[in-house]
């Protein structure tokens, strides 16, 4: 853009040469975000790199649903756990938009928490994240509770990682994207798992693929939960399951 609106500005051959490779990268389909380093979610700058999950613009409503719970709460602070936190996109946002929030914020890469550390730290609440290493709720050493449990796991069959864009098949890590044989299996995990980590009058709010909601809803309800809502996306596409124990 700034090359646009300075047309007459004569550049560089060092300038040209940098912005030829970043074209041939772009021609290669690497992701704009990886190529430039960052994207906005909710507003928020966040750095990101082949190690963690690009936010989606749908994430932001999930993000949206989460903070505008956790502010209609009366008791402060509030909690909330942010399971595969990823660039720490979710986390950070409920963060920044609800000043007196704790979090947690769990994944299973270490080079995934150390981007979203330093994602936190660029929006000043990393002393209101405790980043934990491991796979989902077995982080915990002992049992922990929470108002609100916000996730966006990997939801991707694992026959139909192969047929996606580019973009997001060669530079999206494959663990953020491959949710098993039917894509549900990160879902019955949480369904089985997660109500004892749940405050009274808690929710849990989760993001999920299209064609995805019945069959969510069923293993949810069979798991005794009571689902709230089934929200859809700028599509009208059902995308977000709120639920509670």
């Amino acid at each position: 853009m700034k090359l646009y609106l300075n047309f007459e500005r004569q550049l560089s051959q060092t300038e040209l040469d940098d912005f030829r490779e970043l074209i041939r990268r772009r021609g290669q389909r690497q992701p704009l975000q990886h190529i430039v380093g960052s994207t906005s979610f909710c507003g928020l700058e966040l750095m990101v790199d082949p190690h963690v999950l690009i936010p989606r613009p749908e994430t932001e409503l999930l993000a949206e649903r989460g903070w505008s719970f956790l502010k209609s709460l009366n008791h402060q602070p509030s909690t909330a756990l942010d399971l595969g936190t990823g660039s720490g996109c979710l986390a950070i946002a409920l963060a920044v938009h609800c000043p007196e929030a704790q979090l947690v914020a769990i994944d299973i890469s270490a080079e995934a928490l150390e981007l979203a550390k330093q994602n936190a730290a660029r929006h000043n609440v990393l002393h209101r994240i405790n980043f934990l290493q491991g796979d989902g709720f077995a982080a915990f050493g002992s049992p922990n509770s929470f108002d609100l449990i916000i996730s966006n796991p990997p939801y991707i069959p694992t026959d139909e990682i192969a047929e996606l864009q580019i973009e997001v098949r060669d530079h999206d890590p494959r663990q953020a994207l491959d949710g098993g044989p039917d894509g549900l299996s990160f879902y019955r995990r949480i369904a089985a798992e997660g109500v004892v980590f749940l405050k009274p009058g808690a929710k849990i709010m989760l993001e999920f693929g299209d064609g995805q909601a019945a069959e969510i809803r069923k293993i949810f309800e069979t798991q005794k939960w009571i689902v709230e809502a089934i929200v859809e996306d700028y599509t009208q596409r059902p995308r977000i399951l709120i639920a509670h124990g």
